[in-house]
């Protein structure tokens, strides 16, 4: 189950909240201005990392022109990001 929830209510009943993931297999999508902006998740969850996809590629057998259109779709996606601004830094 999913519930969006404000960043304030998430911090107000932070312990709820770890205990709702945990107990009832809830995620949280916490909210600012309106906005997701962080999630909560149950620990359980299948998370892929960064890590686990380059694994996964490196290990793929695909042949040469496999892999150029998927090393093209890449390029163009990556086009499409935009940066992020890091406020931490």
């Amino acid at each position: 189950m999913k519930k969006t929830i404000t960043v304030t209510d998430a911090a107000r009943n932070f312990a709820d909240c770890v205990n709702r993931a945990h107990y009832q297999n809830v995620t949280f999508v916490l909210l600012k201005g309106g906005s997701p902006v962080a999630r909560l998740v149950p620990d359980s969850q299948k998370v892929c990392t960064g890590r686990d996809l380059a694994a996964a590629v490196a290990s793929a057998k695909v042949s040469r022109e496999e892999a150029d259109v998927w090393r093209r779709d890449l390029q163009n996606a990556r086009s499409l990001l935009k940066p992020v601004k890091n406020k931490w830094r």
